[in-house]
């Protein structure tokens, strides 16, 4: 037990070993290659193992190898140096090993009869060649015997025999008269195969005097004959008359009339014989008898068939011959002679042994030095051939030692191997039926890498077409191919291209931008070679307009149009074909550029013609039908569709086919051009048609295919230029047999859904696939690459099963095979699936951030072990975000941002980033299950970028010559700023510009009195701020020095400010001039060539709001005062917000709410009352002292200035009122919306509003938008007003 176990085990690392052996090379038949390649000898061409020569002629043994260097050749006869130098009669052609052996000058065949083998040997090994048997061809004449005359009588049967002469080969025999007119043989008189001539009753007509046997030696082209033999049959009648001449009247003696016979075999005797043939040869097995009538033979296999397509009978059915013969057809064969009387049969049984065969013939080995590799030889026959190895002709057991080496059975096991190691390994297998012998070498190389293909080499295909471009190489090791496109182009990766294992580049579809130069690049450790090959895209040919089908009168004319498009570098070639045949020729057809035409067209021009487009790259083609009718009667020609078919038929049924004949329905005048089949499947899909096919309008029958266990009724519709005919009664039913399915379920996956499952799926087979009843399927499923057994369940009626208890994410090996009743479907395809994923492990590592300026930034990360990912990489994901403005060094709302990034990829770039900022990141990595840990925050610094423009710009106090300049910072610096430029220049009444002044400002400034202005004078500011970066962007005035010191008295309308909701905005302005004007809003959307629209503006009020406005839209907006000739502001462009999911319902406008508050205001009045006659009646009520002490903002009464909404106040109250404004408002002293200072912009807070505010113009202070808010300081808050503010207005 314990050595079988070890000889097991060596088994088992032997086959481990095979599996990692290194593919070996292959030597390209390249004819230079092959002459500068130094290589063992290999045997090319050799005499036959059992070779019979003509003893009258020279005998040539044929042996020639090839090899480098050049071979050298010897030869052994019976097993020693057979050395032919010592024999005058024997020769050796040059440069080859074929031995010439000189019989017509003196020599005698007999003398070198023997066993020949010939050796070819080089400096790198020695091949042989199989034993050669040599045997001249024997014809010897026939022995000389005494024939008798055979005397028989009519009706019984008789053998002549011939037994030739023994020759080498046997000769071939046949029988003939002294005519040399081959004897006629029939089912009743034949020759065997051993030569004798069999009748099986003679007739009177069989009377004869030369019946000759000859036989044909084919060697030495002689043929021998045998004397000739009588034969005379005696009629019964005949007999009869002879006897009555001498016997008396009284003699009642005669000889018996012709009796019938039963059958009784003449060959083989007896009831059995047996009969041994070798696999691959024919088998022929013969029955002859005799019996009268004559007999007729029938052969049958016991318990089985004869062999389809390889049965044949011969001889009149006497001789059963089988072909190519193997194991199975071993077996009794019986033949039964049968007549009206009687049978007789034989049983012969069949032995089918085998000469070895090859299962795997050896192959040559190219290999580089330290690589591995195999030699493989298996071989079968019966018996078990045995196998023998020899290295360069000699017993492998005596051959000089080779380390690298080490036979295994039937392989021999190379590892290691150096430039020594090469040789010839001879293989033998036999047994005592025979021998096979193959040569294979060991060649050990080191070279560089070559490539085979032609330099520039140039290909050309058509767009939307693969190319192919070669390139052939050889090297050893074995290079590894690159190509390149282009002189300085990138390594080819990707799905849009093959690479092929010879080399070859595939663009499976080529495009004209892969019209370009390529390069091919190999390489391995000895060296480097390219190669450049040109690819040259062209476009298809095209036929635009084609021939289409024609109806003329007989005599009339007729053209076809063929008009086509090419590319201008390919030359096109345009053939003509009627009915797929050339052209008749006759001058009434003209062949134009683009077009055939017939003239005087007659009945025999009715057919099909076809324009066939030739290119040497490609070939279009186009077809029409010409019809030609009889000139049309008086009557005009209805055409209509074609009346349906009738008299439906079905013939000739079988399993798997049916053939369906029609008779066609009126045509209308319209030939019919094709007939549609359709079936219906009465037991899966009653009452739904299906089409099957459709054949030309010519045919009135079809073969159509079937599908097993189908209930089939068909119906014919047919079609003319018109339409389709209405579709014809359907025909009978035809059930066909149940079969195993003969297909598996498709599109089969392995997908879990949980990290320890398993889900397969597949797409079930349609009800007509199913080929029979009771369909189910064979789910086998195993884990790939582990040495585990196929573990199966049969399912049925559904189309998934859950695998349980599987490993995480690991690979199975799945099939699903389809069964019915009454068997399987044909071995189904592996695919390959994962068990079920879980969520990643680990985090990436060594995450680095690379600033690459103000608003990007580059992250890197090591990649995580695959085998962590525990499922399918998807990618990973980088969250980041912003921790603080390092101008403000204040902390805003955190929003975390993600960037995903595909595949295994290392690095992404971060855009967006604000200048000047402190950011944190993490990188994760993504499987189908989700997202792994976080890697530890990064913190990075993004440099100073330049600043946003100034927040307002605002020009007061104008004099004569001066005016007051005030602006609010940046509301983003995006660093430190240094200082502010202001730019500013006069414009005259035609609205052109003067001189441009700059003035640099300190940062730290916030206003400016520009003096020694000009009076009466308008301006235009430039405003804008800087950074260490640079400028930003500038805002823009315009402002007017006055003409004296008195108030100017012509109006201005200035500081146009927007607030905008989704449909309403709140438009506000700033009014210099006479009092009580009428004032205007003129408004559009912006960029449009549309008019304005006019708002008039009840009062003097300087705000208006315009609703019905489109949310996410620009407008333009200007204001003007009525009866000021063409005064107006200037433009202001605002955008109203986008459109909300749902409107929210301003609750203090419901009726129901309005109702609410009175009863409580009501209720609260009530209350007082009551506290109040209490307190008069008895005693002091606190509450009031408490409320004086501890004021609650929330309860006490709102002020002007704080409360009020919807009003915009005057400078002046303005100065009276010292309180500052509430945030709410968002509403400075000089009537223009600022930005504030900080980040918390209301803009931060939506999506691109400003605001909102009630219907009236009042503003409402609640912040529209998805980002939270930090909690709001004091008594402000960021929530529409509440029930319970409105409910302390009543207090």
């Amino acid at each position: 037990m314990m050595r079988k176990k070890s000889v097991s085990a060596s088994k088992a690392s032997l086959v481990l070993f095979l599996c990692q052996m290194i593919s070996a090379l292959e030597v390209p038949l390249d004819s230079k290659l092959l002459e500068e390649l130094s290589q063992p000898p290999t045997i090319t061409q050799q005499s036959p193992k059992d070779y019979i020569v003509d003893p009258r002629e020279n005998i040539v043994i044929q042996c020639e190898a090839k090899g480098k260097p050049p071979p050298s050749f010897s030869w052994t006869r019976n097993g020693t140096h057979f050395d032919i130098d010592k024999d005058a009669q024997v020769t050796m052609k040059p440069n080859s090993g074929t031995l010439v052996i000189n019989i017509m000058n003196g020599g005698k065949a007999e003398a070198y009869e023997g066993v020949y083998q010939c050796t070819a040997r080089n400096e790198r090994g020695a091949a042989i060649s199989n034993n050669i048997v040599i045997r001249p061809s024997r014809s010897p004449l026939w022995t000389k015997e005494k024939l008798e005359p055979n005397q028989v009588r009519e009706g019984d049967s008789l053998v002549l025999h011939c037994r030739p002469p023994v020759g080498l080969p046997p000769p071939i025999i046949f029988w003939m008269d002294n005519a040399f007119q081959r004897l006629p043989q029939s089912e009743r008189v034949s020759q065997g195969l051993n030569g004798d001539l069999y009748f099986s009753n003679v007739q009177p007509e069989d009377t004869r005097e030369d019946y000759i046997c000859y036989a044909r030696f084919n060697h030495t082209q002689t043929i021998q004959q045998k004397q000739p033999i009588s034969v005379k049959v005696f009629s019964m009648d005949s007999l009869n008359d002879t006897i009555a001449a001498n016997l008396s009247d009284t003699d009642i003696y005669g000889a018996k009339p012709v009796t019938e016979r039963q059958p009784v075999l003449l060959t083989p005797t007896g009831s059995t014989s047996t009969k041994v043939e070798l696999r691959g040869n024919v088998l022929l097995l013969e029955c002859i008898a005799a019996g009268l009538p004559t007999p007729v033979i029938r052969w049958i296999k016991e318990g089985g068939e004869l062999p389809a397509n390889r049965t044949f009978f011969e001889n009149f059915k006497k001789t059963l011959k089988i072909i190519d013969v193997s194991e199975a057809d071993s077996g009794n064969y019986k033949c039964i002679a049968r007549n009206i009387l009687g049978s007789a049969h034989h049983v012969i049984s069949v032995t089918v042994k085998a000469a070895p065969y090859w299962i795997t013939a050896p192959r040559n080995l190219v290999l580089s030095p330290g690589e591995d590799g195999t030699l493989i030889c298996r071989a079968n026959g019966n018996p078990k051939p045995n196998i023998s190895w020899l290295a360069n002709g000699v017993p492998i057991a005596i051959a000089p030692e080779d380390p690298s080496r080490k036979v295994d059975g039937d392989t021999i096991i190379f590892s290691h191997v150096q430039e020594r190691s090469s040789a010839v390994y001879q293989c033998n297998a036999s047994n005592e039926y025979g021998y096979l012998l193959a040569n294979a070498f060991v060649n050990v190389l080191a070279e560089p890498p070559r490539i085979l293909t032609s330099a520039n080499k140039l290909y050309q295909v058509i767009s939307d077409s693969p190319a192919l471009l070669d390139c052939a190489y050889f090297g050893s090791p074995k290079p590894e191919i690159e190509w390149f496109k282009g002189v300085k182009g990138s390594i080819l990766r990707g799905n849009e291209y093959i690479f092929h294992d010879n080399g070859t580049l595939e663009i499976p579809v080529a495009q004209k931008d892969s019209t370009g130069t390529y390069t091919c690049v190999a390489r391995n450790e000895l060296g480097k070679i390219q190669n450049e090959v040109q690819l040259e895209v062209k476009d298809p040919t095209m036929i635009i307009k084609q021939p289409e089908y024609k109806v003329v009168q007989r005599y009339g004319q007729v053209s076809f149009e063929c008009i086509i498009k090419h590319d201008s570098t390919l030359l096109p070639t345009v053939i003509w074909l009627k009915d797929n045949d050339e052209l008749p020729d006759d001058e009434r057809f003209l062949v134009g550029k683009d077009n055939l035409t017939i003239m005087n067209v007659t009945d025999r021009d009715d057919g099909t013609y076809t324009c066939i487009v030739n290119t040497t790259l490609d070939s279009v083609s186009a077809s029409a039908v010409l019809t030609v009718v009889a000139a049309p009667p008086t009557p005009a020609i209805i055409y209509a569709r074609p009346n349906p078919p009738f008299d439906l038929e079905l013939t000739g049924q079988l399993e798997r086919s049916v053939e369906l004949s029609w008779i066609p329905g009126d045509e209308n005048n319209s030939p019919i051009t094709n007939f549609v089949i359709e079936y219906e499947d009465g037991l899966h899909e009653p009452g739904v048609w299906h089409y099957q096919t459709e054949v030309p309008g010519t045919q009135t029958t079809v073969q159509l295919k079937l599908s097993p266990y189908v209930n089939y009724s068909f119906r014919v519709i047919a079609v003319n230029e018109i339409g389709r005919s209405q579709p014809s009664e359907p025909s009978e039913q035809y059930l066909t047999k149940s079969a195993s399915p003969d297909e598996n379920p498709s599109n089969v996956q392995g997908i879990g859904s949980e990290p320890d499952n398993l889900v397969i799926t597949w797409e079930s087979l349609k009800g007509f696939q199913s080929n029979g009843p009771g369909l189910q399927y064979k789910v086998s499923w195993r884990q790939k690459d582990v040495d585990d057994e196929w573990t199966s369940v049969i399912v049925a009626n559904v189309s998934k099963y859950i695998v349980s208890g599987t490993p995480t994410f690991v690979p199975y090996e799945i099939k699903v095979q389809a069964l019915n009743d009454l068997g399987y479907a044909p071995e189904p395809s592996e695919v390959i699936g994962h068990s079920g994923e879980d969520l990643p492990m680990v985090a990436p590592g060594n995450v680095q951030v690379h600033v690459v300026n103000s608003t990007l930034a580059k992250v890197h990360w090591d990649p995580v072990p695959l085998k962590t990912v525990r499922g399918h990489l998807q990618g990973y994901k980088v969250y980041y975000w912003k921790v603080q403005s390092l101008s403000r060094r204040s902390r805003r709302h955190v929003e975390k941002k993600i960037l995903t990034f595909r595949g295994n990829k290392t690095f992404g770039m971060l855009p967006g980033l604000e200048p000047y900022s402190s950011y944190k990141l993490n990188v994760r990595v993504v499987n189908g299950k989700g997202e792994g840990p976080a890697s530890p925050d990064k913190v990075f610094k993004t440099p100073e970028g330049v600043p946003s423009s100034p927040s307002f710009l605002k020009i007061t106090n104008p004099t004569l010559d001066s005016l007051t300049l005030e602006w609010g910072s940046p509301t983003h610096p995006n660093g430190v700023l240094t200082s502010y430029i202001l730019k500013f220049q006069p414009i005259n009444n035609t609205h052109e510009l003067g001189p441009l002044v700059e003035i640099r400002i300190p940062a730290n400034e916030s206003s400016l009195i520009l003096k020694n202005l000009n009076y009466s004078t308008r301006y235009k500011f430039y405003f804008n701020a800087q950074t260490s970066v640079g400028s930003g962007s500038q805002i823009t005035e315009e402002a007017v020095t006055i003409m004296d010191e008195v108030q100017p008295l012509y109006p201005r309308i200035r500081n146009v400010t927007t607030a905008a909701a989704e449909t309403y905005a709140n438009i506000s302005w700033e009014y210099e001039g006479p009092d009580h004007a009428n004032f205007y809003v003129e408004y559009g959307v912006a960029g449009s060539k549309e008019d304005w629209k006019k708002e008039i503006v009840n009062g003097s009020r300087s705000f208006f709001v315009l609703k019905g406005l489109t949310p996410g839209t620009a407008y333009k907006v200007r204001v003007g005062a009525e009866g000021l000739s063409g005064f107006r502001s200037s433009e202001d462009v605002f955008e109203t917000g986008p459109a909300m999911a749902s409107r929210q319902v301003d609750i203090a406008t419901q009726g129901w709410f309005i109702g609410l508050m009175c009863a409580v205001a009501l209720l609260i009045l009530i209350l007082l009352i009551v506290c109040f006659i209490r307190r008069n009646k008895g005693g002091k009520y606190p509450v009031k002292e408490k409320e004086d002490a501890h004021a609650d903002p929330e309860i006490q009464p709102m002020k002007e200035d704080d409360g009020t909404f919807g009003e915009y106040r005057s400078l002046e109250s303005d100065a009276e009122d010292h309180k500052p404004l509430k945030k709410g408002s968002r509403t400075p002293s000089d009537r223009t919306v600022k930005k504030e200072d900080s980040d918390d912009s209301l803009v931060d807070y939506g999506e691109g509003v400003n605001g909102q505010f009630n219907e009236d113009g009042s503003f409402i202070g609640q912040y529209s938008g998805k980002k939270e808010k930090e909690p709001a300081e004091g008594n402000e808050s960021s929530e529409a007003p509440s029930p319970v503010n409105a409910m302390n207005s009543f207090v």
